[in-house]
């Protein structure tokens, strides 16, 4: 379909930047939607015009670059990647700022707890209370048979669940929080190891039945491990914003039509 859309034109120091480049530009910036992915691709394109300015500004001239991979810069990335490494200094994170930042954070450097899981799905629609009440009955009706005889589970898993985990009799293999839906998630992580859940666990899927299996806490994970990785983030985050800074002061001596830069945290250079 066609797009129709009558877009402001945009214009760097009143050079308009066509709109032919902005829709290829595009295509690098996936979005929920065709303006929203005009709209990163311009707001792309203006900075990196921007910085070719003042490169020229500068009268930088292109010398051998490459990038991360090892890969050679073409020529426009080559001067912008020597302007911004010229304009843009920012300091080594040290061990101290790094061990300030895990202490302040602590919960981020641990291995999540995974608990095995083991349920049995009876389908209904949450809309149809007919039948989601006889889902919950069904289950009822399953945790007496388990509580009884609990190495029936899995044979009953085969006979009843409607999901694809019958096929090992109901096993779902190792879960972590943010892997299945709220309140299965809560039903299973308020269990003990082997422990059934003594109620049925509803869901928009419908109703289950769950035991929990062998759980693995998660465990602190020490600051030697993680020291060169939280060093990586502290100087990606002071270069970004060191960045941004850099373009506002650029932008704020040129006139920028058609698009409004978001400098916080802006697109900068791909």
């Amino acid at each position: 379909m066609a797009d129709t859309l009558e877009r402001a034109a945009v214009r760097v120091g009143g050079v308009e930047i066509p709109a032919a480049a902005i829709a290829a530009e595009a295509q690098n910036h996936p979005a929920q939607d065709a303006d929203s992915a005009w709209t990163a691709a311009a707001e792309a394109l203006v900075i990196r015009q921007l910085l070719l300015d003042e490169a020229d500004r500068q009268g930088i001239v292109a010398d051998e670059r490459t990038d991360a991979e090892g890969r050679t810069l073409a020529e426009e990335d080559a001067r912008i990647d020597a302007l911004l490494a010229g304009a843009v200094r920012v300091p080594q994170a040290t061990s101290v700022e790094a061990r300030r930042y895990y202490d302040r954070h602590r919960d981020r450097f641990a291995s999540e707890t995974l608990i095995e899981a083991e349920h049995i799905l009876l389908s209904a629609d949450p809309a149809d209370s007919f039948a989601y009440g006889l889902a919950v009955g069904d289950a009822r009706m399953l945790i007496r048979k388990i509580e009884a005889d609990p190495a029936c589970f899995a044979a009953l898993a085969r006979e009843h669940s409607a999901c694809p985990s019958k096929a090992q009799g109901g096993n779902l293999g190792q879960i972590g929080r943010g892997q299945t839906v709220p309140a299965f998630e809560q039903a299973l992580f308020g269990l003990g190891e082997g422990e059934l859940c003594r109620e049925p666990v509803r869901s928009p899927y419908g109703v289950h039945v769950v035991r929990a299996g062998r759980r693995i806490d998660g465990q602190q994970l020490p600051f030697d491990a993680v020291e060169a990785t939280i060093r990586d983030y502290l100087e990606e985050a002071s270069t970004r914003r060191a960045m941004a800074q850099y373009l506002s002061i650029i932008a704020s001596e040129t006139t920028v039509e058609g698009v409004a830069l978001p400098m916080a945290d802006g697109p900068l250079v791909q």
